[in-house]
């Protein structure tokens, strides 16, 4: 069992994206995925609001893990957080993660090789056309 929940201290932050191996950015807000029992951080995302557009920086696990679908959550709660705030569109780098897992978060790439993904009617409940490919 895991828990999901937002990073709101900044040195915090700092020390979850040295423990991934990613870059701390300190404008951005972040999501750090823990173990229930232990507290060991499993993995984290990081993310910018902009106007219009979000961008994900980073979707990393923790070393030594591998856990595809608690990693599949974390970047869902990620997007369900950024499709709450009223954005819709959000775009990323292949190299913020498993490729792979892009993918099955619903990622596609675009003209230029940057990946996006339109997050309108995605968490409604009705699916609309969001089909998971693993």
């Amino acid at each position: 069992m895991f828990k999901i929940t937002p990073v709101n201290d900044k040195d915090e932050q700092r020390k979850i994206c040295a423990l991934c191996g990613g870059e701390y950015k300190e404008d951005y807000f972040a999501y750090v995925m823990k173990e229930l029992e232990t507290g060991n951080v499993m993995g984290y995302s990081q993310f910018e609001l902009g106007s219009g557009v979000a961008y994900l920086a980073d979707l990393r696990e923790a070393p030594m893990r591998c856990d595809f679908e608690a990693m599949f959550i974390l970047g869902r709660q990620t997007l369900n957080f950024i499709d709450l705030c009223g954005i819709h569109k959000v775009k990323s780098e292949k190299t913020c993660a498993d490729e792979k897992l892009l993918h099955a978060i619903g990622f596609r790439e675009e003209d230029g090789g940057e990946l996006s993904i339109n997050l309108e009617g995605m968490f409604d409940g009705k699916c609309s056309g969001h089909k998971v490919e693993l």
